[in-house]
């Protein structure tokens, strides 16, 4: 009864890991692929940071779930106890860094309030520079959300931005563009730039981004849940079949 509950649970093991090996694969496949593509889709990517950084996140991600199942299966259906207990020791720091990350945003939450997004988009924010990681990413934050500052246009008001750029009122990634696929011409810069409502965008970036992921919010709580619930099952079963190893 013992050999073939050891059995079931090496073959369901086994399978489950499997499945975690090609997820893994796909997400390194998708991920080189963007890198390397000749069609032009890697310029799009790289003058996009949120995007750019997505790439090298997948990568990172596709990598560690390809090594999680190449462990697993191998593991399992090889009954190698080196390999199972360093699928073990893998999940477990997985598991930990989770929780480290969930205790740290905790902590820190206080950091996530429009007061504290506002005063650093005053004193770090400079208009049109690429080269700085900051306000690329912010130009990136208003161009993907058709949004201008934390609350609102008036965030520049008494910024770095307004100091380096006094005869502009809003930087041009507030100002409203043509609304047809792949047109990414503005509507009137000149008159967006020198303060005129109707031709930027209004809302606050604190706002849109809310918005926009409150529907993904309880969705990604239950897919953390999950994830944590079957990363403590893989955790068991791969220290029961390393015990069940003679």
């Amino acid at each position: 009864m013992e050999g073939d509950c050891l059995s079931c649970m090496k073959y369901l093991m086994f399978i489950f890991n499997f499945f975690i090996f090609l997820g893994g694969s796909f997400l390194l496949g998708v991920g080189v692929w963007v890198l390397v593509d000749p069609t032009g889709f890697r310029e799009i990517v790289a003058a996009n940071p949120l995007l750019f950084t997505g790439v090298y996140v997948i990568l990172a991600m596709g990598a560690m779930l390809f090594l999680l199942g190449f462990l697993g299966c191998c593991g399992a259906i090889r009954e190698n106890k080196c390999l199972l207990l360093f699928f073990f020791m893998l999940i477990l720091f997985i598991f930990l860094a989770e929780l480290a990350a969930a205790i740290l945003a905790f902590l820190f939450r206080e950091h996530l309030t429009r007061e504290y997004f506002t005063r650093e988009l005053k004193r770090h924010y400079q208009g049109h520079n690429n080269s700085d990681v900051f306000t690329s990413t912010w130009n990136a934050i208003m161009t993907t959300f058709d949004c201008c500052g934390v609350t609102s246009p008036e965030d520049f008001e008494e910024s770095l931005f307004r100091l380096i750029n006094p005869s502009k009122m809003v930087p041009e990634a507030c100002c409203q563009r043509n609304g047809y696929p792949g047109d990414v011409e503005y509507i009137s810069v000149e008159q967006c730039l020198s303060g005129s409502m109707a031709f930027r965008y209004n809302k606050g970036c604190y706002s849109a981004m809310v918005d926009h992921f409150e529907t993904y919010i309880y969705m990604a709580g239950a897919l953390a849940i999950v994830v944590l619930t079957i990363e403590l099952f893989a955790m068991v079963f791969a220290m029961c079949l390393f015990r069940g190893i003679q």
